[in-house]
């Protein structure tokens, strides 16, 4: 099972065929990760905490 590389979160196959390449195997974020978020291609320092 894909682990995020970020905070080591088990994400499903569906997740990483969504929002990765093709050539990546795990994500650099996921929905899990507090302090980083996704920005288009690019993956940034999140501004302020995430709501659960």
């Amino acid at each position: 099972m894909p682990q995020c590389q970020n905070c080591g979160s088990f994400v499903t196959e569906a997740y990483v065929r969504v929002f990765t390449p093709d050539e990546v195997a795990q994500p650099r974020v996921c929905p899990n990760c507090e302090d980083k978020i996704r920005d288009g291609a690019e993956v940034r320092e999140a501004r302020s905490t995430r709501r659960s």
